[in-house]
């Protein structure tokens, strides 16, 4: 499986936007499901990323609550690369963006639990940082 590559992070202040791409490959229509992940700065090597959005593998998008209507995650026409679209962005949520495949039957909410991706595949990441 090839790694995805994540771009589009940068430096925004408090309320600003961000557009994060994820170039993917091997995507199935049948049972892939993906996701963009934070990693807060402050936190150690060894923790566990937050799944914030994802797009379960039957093409719906999930939020996690704390980024719901200000987030929006989409895959393109290709399903070649997966976009998430930030908006009204928060200090706290600087950190690293990283996205990750996997494969089976996952639905809904169930595709926000970091566990399904135990086995997948994940970007290098990609950086953010807003500023108050």
């Amino acid at each position: 499986q090839v790694r995805p590559v994540e771009s589009g992070g940068g430096s925004v202040q408090a309320g600003g936007s961000l557009k994060l791409s994820c170039a993917v490959s091997g995507y199935r229509d049948t049972d892939t499901y993906v996701a963009w992940f934070r990693q807060d700065p402050d936190d150690g090597p060894g923790s566990e990323r937050e799944v914030i959005a994802s797009i379960d593998s039957y093409g719906y998008p999930n939020y996690a609550r704390s980024v719901r209507g200000r987030l929006a995650v989409s895959l393109d026409n290709t399903k070649s690369t997966l976009v998430l679209q930030m908006d009204s962005l928060k200090p706290e949520e600087s950190g690293m963006y990283y996205c990750a495949i996997a494969y089976g039957r996952v639905r809904g909410p169930a595709s926000l639990s970091h566990g399904w991706y135990r086995d997948g595949t994940w970007g290098q990441g990609t950086q953010v940082s807003v500023s108050s």
